[in-house]
């Protein structure tokens, strides 16, 4: 398989992780919103419900998109010899990123076992960082600054 190829695979495959890391968190929001009783059990049957499904969606996208990168890096060399400094920063915003999704798996545990001890407002602020990991890392690989 051609270099392009692998690198519109990882792209692909990077921004369908990403969905799955924008929206998980944003379920969670809405999870410690939920109001306790009859209606509030059956809403938070549902939310939990969407969040297992993403999570198990996601982490496969997650696998491929680290897949296809490492092929970019290992197999055509991308980031590797002199003036790659951009490649271990980014390396290591991806080693944050794979925390931050184990984190979010954890999160779902606590939600299913009911010991969810954070308010809403955390995870609207647990919820941004993605965000920020996606624009360094995008900003590193396009703009190559060390």
């Amino acid at each position: 398989m051609g270099y392009l190829w692998v690198k519109a695979l990882h792209i692909v495959f990077v921004t369908s992780w990403f969905a799955g890391l924008f929206y998980l968190p944003r379920i969670y929001v809405n999870l410690a919103m939920v109001e306790d009783g009859a209606a509030g059990d059956a809403e938070r049957g549902r939310l939990l419900l969407m969040a297992r499904k993403l999570f198990r969606f996601m982490t496969p996208l997650g696998a491929l998109a680290l897949l296809f990168g490492l092929w970019l890096w290992l197999g055509y060399g991308v980031g590797l010899g002199a003036g790659s400094g951009w490649m271990h920063a980014k390396l290591a915003i991806v080693a944050l990123l794979i925390a931050y999704h184990w984190w979010c798996g954890r999160l779902l545990a606590e939600f299913a076992r009911g010991v969810n001890r954070r308010s809403h407002r955390w995870y609207r602020v647990f919820n941004e960082a993605p965000v920020l990991a996606l624009f360094a890392a995008v900003a590193l690989v396009v703009v190559k600054p060390f």
